[in-house]
């Protein structure tokens, strides 16, 4: 005959407030193994708030070790020996069923993690880390050693955002965020020194009689950015990329942003009558105020690479070089 592990939450143990109930149970059935099925019966939809507080897990494992020795005498443990130790927050979301619904539940590992972490959007802070530079529409700029031509290595873009992934489809997912990040633009002369008239920005060597380290233009913009992926891995029982695991998925996804210039600056560093003096001047220098462009990502296992290309030139028309940044590195 088949084993059946009956567990009915009346106020055998619960709450007092069923007994005079007279209409039918809402009841659940759970498949165990081949044969054997656990009901859970509820009389009171109120008595769903004090089942959470309660280990059934603790109380089952009694159960069983009153069945395996085969002892039919009534479970007259005290309720509140039962109750959590810790009070645990529970995500999931109680629908009402029919009487003697039959669920087949599967408890293992992946299935609670699926029900942690399978929600639609997921919150994460991102660091984008690389090099930048600018380019235009005859090339870079150190093809005819312009004075503004920037050194590859040591011109350094960081970021830091914060992004929600927003599912959309099974493969498919929304990328959206606001963040910070920093231009620096450092010179390959590192004696150019850079300033502004009221018409243009100036690029030239200082004429100071110094030996000359670095001389750099850096700006930081607030950023927006939206960006539509395509997730090629994970599945129902592999949680992917999007759901805050690691995957061994290939993912590609391009949108565009736009940043506000809340800062910029001019640093030079040099050595004048033996002592190290490093400068600043804080201005405009006739950026422009906005940025806009595209942003791709690719990413594979742990490994995402970003491209940003500014759509818009980096100084104000007519009153600077015509030129686009981009910038491209490691997100992590």
């Amino acid at each position: 005959m088949k084993k059946t592990l009956i567990i009915t939450c009346l106020t055998v143990w619960i709450s007092a407030a069923g007994l005079g109930q007279t209409k039918p149970a809402d009841t659940v059935v759970i498949k165990v193994g081949a044969g054997s099925k656990l009901i859970l019966a509820v009389q009171d939809k109120k008595d769903l708030e004090t089942m959470k507080q309660y280990d059934f897990q603790k109380l089952i494992s009694d159960l069983i070790i009153k069945l395996e020795n085969e002892d039919t005498s009534k479970h007259e443990k005290p309720a509140d020996e039962y109750l959590k130790t810790d009070t645990v927050k529970d995500e999931t979301i109680l629908t009402e069923t029919d009487p003697d619904e039959d669920w087949g539940v599967d408890w293992s590992n992946d299935h609670k993690r699926e029900k942690k972490y399978g929600k639609r959007t997921y919150h994460s802070m991102n660091f984008d880390l690389g090099t930048n530079n600018y380019i235009s529409k005859n090339g870079f700029p150190d093809q005819d050693n312009s004075p503004y031509t920037v050194k590859p290595w040591g011109s350094w873009y960081v970021g830091i955002n914060s992004v929600q992934r927003t599912r959309l489809a099974n493969k498919f997912y929304m990328e959206w965020g606001l963040g910070v990040s920093w231009y620096n633009f450092k010179f390959e002369n590192e004696q150019i020194q850079i300033s502004k008239d009221d018409n243009d920005v100036i690029f030239q060597p200082d004429t100071r009689d110094a030996d000359f380290k670095k001389s750099k233009l850096t700006a930081t913009y607030l950023n927006a950015s939206l960006v539509p992926m395509l997730d090629f891995g994970g599945n129902r029982h592999k949680p992917s990329f999007f759901d805050g695991y690691n995957s061994d998925s290939f993912r590609i996804g391009v949108g565009p942003y736009v940043g506000y210039r809340i800062a910029s600056y001019s640093k030079q560093m040099f050595e004048e009558n033996g002592a190290e003096r490093k400068p600043r001047n804080h201005d405009n220098f006739y950026l422009n105020n906005l940025r806009y462009g595209l942003r791709a990502q690719i990413g594979f296992n742990d490994i995402d690479f970003f491209f940003n290309y500014d759509m818009n030139e980096l100084f104000v028309e007519n009153k600077g070089p015509q030129l686009n940044a981009f910038s491209f590195g490691v997100t992590f």
